[in-house]
């Protein structure tokens, strides 16, 4: 048999396996523990795609816009350009454009589907709505136009 003592008069590998086998066995159960449960991995488009409402809020101007529209989330996450890619100023300017027409639509139920166009918009060009805001309804906007197959202004809606 071969030991070796050290000063305490304990041979080393008896105080090896002392300290090793706790580890060991904590290492063991860990693994087994985690081996039986089931990994479901979702990217966030997919989970973005189960829910089918975007809240746009800005609590110092107190108002708050839902957009339930299926797809729209997916759209948000996975087709439109990033944010920071558009000036406010273009958003805002685009976003004015895209009311107004939008507001006319509401009004006109036996020329266009009111389905689609439902209730008008209260957007206020004075109003400093933040960046956010802007471009959450921008990409709804062209999220509208491209899924519905409607053009709110003059120029196409750009699909990246």
């Amino acid at each position: 048999m071969f030991l070796i003592s050290i000063s305490n008069g304990l041979p080393l590998i008896k105080n090896t396996m002392k300290k090793i086998l706790p580890f060991l066995i904590v290492v063991w159960l860990t693994l087994s523990c985690n081996s039986t449960k089931n990994k479901v991995v979702t990217s966030d488009i997919e989970k973005n795609k189960i829910s089918d409402t975007v809240r746009i809020a800005n609590d110092e101007i107190e108002y708050e816009v839902i957009i339930i529209d299926p797809g729209y989330s997916s759209y948000l996450y996975g087709r439109a350009l990033p944010r920071g890619h558009y000036s406010e100023s273009f958003l805002e300017q685009r976003n004015q454009i895209f009311v107004m027409e939008w507001n006319s639509r509401v009004g006109q139920p036996l020329r266009y589907n009111p389905n689609l166009y439902e209730m008008t918009i209260n957007y206020d060009s004075r109003v400093h709505y933040g960046y956010e805001v802007n471009y959450l309804m921008y990409n709804y906007f062209v999220y509208f136009q491209l899924n519905y197959n409607q053009q709110l202004s003059g120029f196409l809606p750009r699909n990246y």
